[in-house]
């Protein structure tokens, strides 16, 4: 490799070494309980990303005008034990519930199945899995699967027979209770002004670490004449 310019390549190569050290600095495990700034980074923003995922309390209220309506659709599931597991939660909530092989017909009052999944949702959200999987008597993360497959089908029949209203508010339950409590289960939930500052400055760090090592590269690139300019064209006499 020939060095054309000597200034350009030095500091590209101190820049570098520095982007490197400290490269090496972010994934040492000194950022706590013995993780490296990547894991913590991953973990706060993870935190974060709870904190504001909490939307339990809206859906209450909009599950109400659904108390009372009677609902009746049969949901197919992949296996006689899945749709086993399934019918332990719909008759726990007072559905009437007949298996057929890998399906299940169910009978009950949509706001009432609506509300015990919003509740499992909420104790999970919280990391009480514990209070879930003894009401049920089986993992609780399977539980919340098993609830997420049976609204999911529940909300396709009745979008078929033009219930877009029931259906709507099965998404909506799916998407903001039962997905988020999933997701998130024992991971601690932290609100972004909680942590401000910290996330400011990991933003702000990472922008500046992305800049830091194109200037080391364009440096380089420069010192061994490797350049985006245009060459100059040479006037014909």
């Amino acid at each position: 490799m020939i060095i054309k310019d000597k200034k350009h390549f030095s500091i590209g190569m101190i820049l570098t070494a520095g982007f490197l050290g400290l490269f090496l600095l972010i994934i040492s495990p000194i950022f706590g309980d013995g993780k490296n700034g990547l894991e913590y980074a991953d973990d706060l923003f993870n935190k974060l990303s709870k904190g504001s995922s909490y939307f339990i309390p809206k859906l209450s209220k909009a599950i109400e005008p659904f108390k009372g309506k009677q609902f009746n659709v049969t949901v197919k599931y992949n296996s006689t034990d899945d749709a086993q597991r399934a019918a332990k939660l719909f008759m726990t909530s007072g559905a009437n519930v007949e298996q057929k092989g890998n399906s299940l017909v169910i009978q009950g009052d949509l706001g009432n199945i609506l509300t015990m999944i919003v509740r499992d949702s909420d104790l999970m959200y919280k990391n009480k899995g514990e209070d879930v999987r003894n009401i049920y008597g089986y993992d609780e993360k399977k539980a919340l699967k098993d609830w997420w497959i049976s609204l999911d089908q529940i909300s396709k029949t009745f979008k078929s027979n033009k219930l877009f209203e029931e259906s709507k508010i099965l998404e909506e339950v799916n998407k903001k209770a039962v997905e988020p409590a999933y997701n998130f289960y024992k991971i601690e939930a932290v609100k972004v002004s909680e942590k401000a500052l910290i996330m400011a400055i990991l933003l702000v760090g990472y922008v500046i670490y992305t800049i830091w090592w194109g200037y080391s590269m364009y440096h380089l690139f420069e010192g061994i004449g490797l350049t985006a300019k245009k060459p100059k064209v040479k006037k014909e006499i």
